[in-house]
């Protein structure tokens, strides 16, 4: 009998869950039906498109403008943006918060 109370408590907790996914890129001109931010870099609410102007680069690598953060050009946070355009990640989504992923045009783009 316990047996079947386990089965039946794990399929409840399978269906009243929330699923385990990222959320999506709004849709752009390159990229008509969005793109997903990979879980490696978002909890739901941890990313989104930046103006191109709040992410400068430097000899040393990408400035986050809002908070100064510097990310090295070899740094494993810098992804390629499949839509040409920035998009930051950061830690709860704060404006002012740490740099989880940082997704980045590609130069001829």
């Amino acid at each position: 009998m316990s047996l079947v109370a386990v089965f039946f408590v794990g399929a409840w907790v399978l269906l009243i869950a929330p699923n385990a996914r990222a959320h999506d890129a709004l849709p752009t001109a390159a990229q008509p039906h969005g793109w997903s931010y990979p879980l490696s870099c978002c909890s739901g609410y941890d990313c989104r498109e930046v103006a191109y102007h709040a992410v400068a680069e430097r000899p040393e690598g990408y400035v986050i403008k809002g908070t100064g953060e510097v990310i090295t050009y070899t740094d494993s946070r810098i992804k390629n943006s499949p839509d040409g355009l920035f998009h930051w990640c950061s830690a709860a989504g704060a404006k002012d918060g740490h740099t989880i992923c940082l997704f980045v045009p590609p130069h001829g783009y």
